[in-house]
């Protein structure tokens, strides 16, 4: 039986599925696809709700793959919201809810689309896996890595792979990822000697260190930007003493930095530039300055070829539009994947994404789940 995308994404945006909650979304759409005849089975560590499926012979050759996710951040406050943020509310042609966009709507339209596949059709030498995971809102530790360490286990792999996130800026069609910028969390700390304001010549005021440092960093670009990717990007996102008093020179002062960094660099070498700026700063001043840091995922790139063309027609066909292939926005679950197999993503508009409100067009569900089947009735073809 056909699946609706719009019905199944309403169904999936009732479940409370906040990361890192499974809120009932994995256990229906194990339900929806075991159903269909695929092969599921869940995957779960470290508190962290996953599901795998699979549709044909395990190890085939030509093995499909899908990515996305289930979790949803928090809706905030209910009570700012014009409907149910749980309530899957179809009025005006969207269809409201936390996680409409980002990315239920996504996953509806594969699983849709994946079924329509394979109805009526011997599996041959293909296969296609499904990886949901249930924590890509959140740390991100126990989701998708935790998916493709146990596909290793099993001997399951994925041919290519595309991830469902919204990529489309304002309408369907209009932007594909082909890779995404590395991400590194920095967490600054330099330290003086406290002392009174009034006789700042007997304390060692560690502010106008960490001025020098914020301006230095901020002020030098980390370069113009690559074939593929837009210039790299570090900001400051917050500086702080915690000191309450007007009249204490404190002691220690910490400062929190974000860079996005595209291929020129890589998260040892931010680091490195990081840390020798810092050295450089606690040798001018006399402070001590320390710095701990975070790579959330180097940056990479699926060079343009017969994956990505083969989607981009997929879109092209479905809307008349010819996608970009983009680089650009956060991060995603692809960082991940792309140490396994070549991916792409695409996805509808994300335009509402974590807002009051959010919402997902209810004909672009559908389209997208028609570029879905086009996309692996052509790969299969």
């Amino acid at each position: 039986m056909p699946i609706d995308p719009v019905a199944l994404t309403a169904d999936l945006v009732r479940c409370p599925s906040v990361t890192p909650a499974e809120g009932g979304a994995l256990v229906l759409l194990d339900s929806v696809l075991t159903d269909a005849g695929f092969t599921c089975t869940r995957v779960d560590r470290g508190g962290v709700a996953n599901l795998f499926a699979r549709w044909g012979a395990k190890g085939a050759p030509r093995s499909f793959g899908f990515n996305g996710h289930t979790d949803v951040v928090p809706p905030g406050d209910p009570a700012l919201w014009r409907t149910d943020p749980f309530g899957g509310t179809i009025r005006d042609g969207r269809l409201y809810g936390r996680g409409a966009a980002d990315m239920k709507s996504g996953v509806a339209a594969f699983v849709a689309a994946a079924v329509a596949h394979v109805q009526g059709r011997a599996p041959g030498d293909g296969a296609i896996l499904l990886a949901i995971t249930g924590d890509e809102e959140g740390e991100a530790e126990h989701g998708t890595r935790a998916l493709l360490d146990w596909m290793a286990r099993e001997g399951e792999a994925m041919s290519v792979c595309l991830v469902g996130e919204p990529t489309c800026p304002d309408t369907l069609g209009q932007m594909m990822k082909i890779g995404r910028r590395g991400s590194l969390n920095g967490w600054f700390t330099i330290r003086g000697r406290q002392g009174h304001s009034a006789y700042p010549e007997r304390a060692l005021n560690p502010l106008p260190a960490m001025a020098r440092l914020v301006d230095r960093l901020s002020s030098a670009p980390l370069d113009q930007g690559s074939a593929h990717f837009d210039a790299s990007t570090l900001a400051f996102v917050t500086v702080d003493t915690g000191n309450p008093a007007t009249n204490v020179i404190p002691s220690e002062v910490r400062a929190t930095v974000n860079v996005r960094f595209n291929d020129l660099h890589s998260g040892a070498s931010i680091t490195a530039r990081l840390r020798a700026e810092a050295d450089r700063i606690a040798q001018e001043f006399g402070v001590e300055a320390d710095l701990r840091v975070k790579v959330s995922g180097e940056s990479f790139i699926t060079p343009p070829g017969d994956f990505s063309a083969l989607v981009a027609q997929a879109v092209r066909d479905e809307t008349g539009i010819d996608p970009v292939l983009s680089t650009s926005g956060g991060t995603s679950d692809a960082r991940f994947i792309r140490a396994h197999c070549p991916v792409v993503e695409f996805g509808l508009s994300g335009q509402t994404m974590h807002q009051i409100d959010e919402y997902a067009k209810v004909d672009e569900i559908a389209a997208l789940a028609r570029i879905y089947r086009r996309i692996l009735d052509a790969w299969f073809a």
